[in-house]
């Protein structure tokens, strides 16, 4: 019998006491080789691993990290893209003081607060905007576009700053109008699983709230701690669980927006099937705030799992990514909740830049695998079926199994925090693309021919169920010939096989001038003749996801 099936066949017999003997063993090891060096352990201090067949180690929460780097580090983005200001006024002392009469207290005009919601958490674009508002109700948010609007305002609606596309932040002096202190969850029905909120309402307070009834939000990001519903319905984010739980424009009931006239449009139903008219809250999803800043949403939320398993997989090449994914959805079926793959280069930053440990080394890729169900033994017996297969088939070479919360969360991180990684790299240029599952990492081995030395590191991973590709190319600074090395390359590349430019981060400021690599001019057009529509005067999130010119 080959040592491949050996392993396979005792998978499940010994993965949960490995995880115990291991993780302990190596805390006990860690503690003496400190004590050796006369350094006292530190609690809840990250230590290096001595040995890792199996186990892993602890790394807090799953959520967005803010990078140290300064916002004076950051190049104007009106300087570095040379963008023309728009015809919009410019904010004088009366539009302050009728500002601080509707939202007394919520004004901030100091130069010092307003630094971090100027620059994106990427540290690649800063406006100067000299005010943030911060409302609290639809009326006032009515108000404060109402003024604006007479005014010739320009306005960058905020949520938690996440964005990846340039699309959160102002690029001259528009007025950031955050949603902060919208955080109030207005219903929870236990019977239909639909919560309605405020659109401020942060991802992973949700998900709290919810997973005290029984359900969870039926989208996770890395960047839950910091991100705002309202946002990620504006951006329509798709994340780690779409695999299984599909979109935000099918689970999205209703919302409430303001117009950029102030009027407010109630389209806040919580009915599952309302077939009367067009359904017109698809518009303002995935609209990044071009079109109405949204107050309020009404969501489905599935019912919490009562078993989740995760499994962590090394493997030999992206072929045995595909077909891997191919017998894992045969086999996993219904349970399956979440398949993501990442490149040798994305663990590698990981472990280099922020002191992580992966329980697998030494595989060219990994795959984190997750299943979600209601019948603990029905679920585990179906993944070590699956696990036994992939072993003995030789498709899997190494990994390991969480089925506690604990380690589930330790294996996620790996995943998790490879953006923040990459920002300790250097420059990044991110690219969210979607591409045929079969065509996906060619696109990564492409661009590391054609970068050769000029690129720090190109690296690939994302959510393969979804065909979704993160590639990431970083650089020791900011690139203009770099830049030009990799766009519109990579964009020719997409289309060429009928891909999309962007998956889930949307168009932003950075990618608006190459949305016709994935949509028709006619699109585009008809695209820019509802921004008319809905913004004759276009000062909300100008400069954001349509072409110049619109």
């Amino acid at each position: 019998m080959s040592s491949a099936v050996c392993r396979c066949s005792l998978w499940s017999r010994w993965t949960r006491l490995r995880w115990l003997t291991s993780f302990h063993g190596r805390i006990l090891a860690q503690q003496s080789v400190a004590s050796a060096r006369g350094m006292p352990p530190q609690p809840g201090t990250p230590t290096r691993v001595v040995s890792r067949p199996w186990g892993a180690r602890p790394w807090g929460r799953r959520v967005l990290h803010t990078a140290s780097s300064s916002c004076q580090e950051v190049m104007l983005t009106s300087e570095r893209y040379r963008v023309q200001r728009l015809p919009f006024s410019h904010v004088s002392d009366s539009d302050v003081a009728f500002f601080e009469r509707i939202l007394p207290g919520r004004v901030i005009t100091n130069p010092e607060e307003l630094k971090p919601y100027n620059v994106d958490w990427l540290k690649s674009v800063q406006g100067c905007s000299k005010l943030m508002l911060k409302p609290q109700t639809t009326a006032e948010v009515s108000q404060v576009l109402r003024y604006c609007y007479e005014r010739n305002l320009a306005v960058n609606p905020q949520g938690g700053n996440t964005g990846l596309v340039g699309g959160s932040v102002p690029v001259f002096d528009e007025i950031i109008l955050s949603t902060v202190l919208m955080n109030r969850i207005i219903s929870f029905d236990k019977v239909s699983g639909i919560l309605v909120c405020q659109a401020g309402c942060i991802l992973e307070k949700l998900n709290e709230y919810l997973e005290k009834q029984g359900f969870i939000m039926p989208l996770d990001l890395g960047a839950k701690g910091s991100c705002h519903i309202g946002g990620n319905v504006a951006t329509n984010a798709g994340g780690l669980r779409l695999l299984r739980y599909g979109s935000l424009r099918g689970t999205v009931l209703g919302l409430e927006v303001v117009l950029a006239d102030g009027s407010a449009l109630d389209c806040l139903t919580s009915l599952r099937k309302d077939n009367t008219g067009y359904d017109l809250k698809q518009l303002f999803i995935g609209s990044e705030g071009t079109l109405g800043v949204i107050t309020s949403v009404s969501i489905l939320c599935p019912q919490k799992p009562k078993a989740v398993n995760l499994a962590f997989l090394g493997l030999q090449s992206f072929a045995k990514v595909l077909e891997t994914f191919t017998t894992c959805r045969a086999m996993l079926g219904e349970i399956l909740s979440a398949y993501e793959f990442m490149d040798e280069k994305c663990m590698e930053l990981v472990e280099r830049h922020l002191k992580l440990s992966s329980p697998v080394a030494g595989s060219p890729f990994y795959v984190l695998i997750e299943t979600s169900g209601s019948d603990s033994t029905h679920d585990e017996e179906k993944l070590n079926n699956f696990l036994e297969q992939a072993m003995a088939s030789g498709l899997v070479t190494d990994g390991t199994v969480a089925t506690d919360d604990k380690k589930i969360k330790m294996l996620w991180s790996l995943r998790e925090r490879i953006t923040e990684a990459l920002t300790h790299d250097g420059y990044v240029y991110k690219y969210d693309i979607s591409l045929p599952v079969g065509k996906l990492y060619e696109l990564v081995t492409d661009m590391r021919a054609r970068l050769g030395q000029s690129a720090r590191n190109v690296v690939g991973y994302g959510h393969l169920g979804d065909g979704n590709l993160h590639l990431n190319i970083t650089a020791e600074s900011y690139s203009h010939s770099l830049l030009g090395a990799v766009e519109p390359f990579v964009y020719e590349w997409t289309a060429r096989y009928n891909g999309s430019i962007s998956a889930e981060h949307g168009l932003g400021f950075k990618k608006k001038q190459f949305i016709r690599y994935s949509k028709p001019s006619e699109a585009v057009c008809l695209m820019q003749r509802f921004k008319a529509m809905l913004d004759p005067k276009g000062i909300l999130n100008p400069y954001k996801m349509l072409p110049s010119g619109s």
